[in-house]
């Protein structure tokens, strides 16, 4: 197998032209568009996406994990005085029949110690765990470092 195909397997390195965006659906749930931002290695990095809960039953995203950092945290963004800092936050809340969107400048993804570059135009795996839907790994596609929403 050739290392391009290893890689396109792996979606370490998928070439958005190579494959058709895809929301991705899991149980009562839907995450929608989920992408990330260029970022260096060694450094962190963020993911977004919107997850749509149509069941009848809260979820909560507990956590998260990819080859691509070693430590994954979910984030929110919080008012200190005049400035925004980001902070942990335990889980996400996905109450039934709603949508909650992972966003900059909100509640995301935190990659910390990035040990690959994220390139745009590439994709990264990233496994979420729900407590109600239990784990799902989707792609997220890597748009430019300052980019303020997936590009369609």
């Amino acid at each position: 197998m050739t290392t391009r195909r290893i890689l396109i397997a792996a979606g370490l390195a998928a070439p958005l032209a190579a494959r058709a965006h895809h929301d991705t659906n899991h149980g009562s749930l839907t995450l929608i568009h989920p992408w990330a931002r260029a970022a260096r290695a060694g450094g962190q990095g963020a993911g977004f996406m919107a997850i749509r809960n149509n069941g009848a039953e809260a979820d909560r995203l507990l956590s998260a994990t990819t080859p691509a950092a070693p430590t994954v945290e979910l984030h929110t963004h919080i008012r200190d005085g005049d400035v925004m800092r980001m902070r942990p936050v335990n889980d996400i809340p996905v109450p039934a029949g709603q949508t909650v969107r992972l966003q900059p400048g909100g509640l995301h993804l935190m990659f910390i110690g990035l040990s690959q570059e994220l390139r745009q135009g590439q994709s990264m795996p990233v496994t979420l765990v729900f407590e109600r839907a239990g784990a799902v790994t989707l792609q997220l596609e890597i748009q430019a470092a300052g980019a303020r929403g997936h590009a369609h």
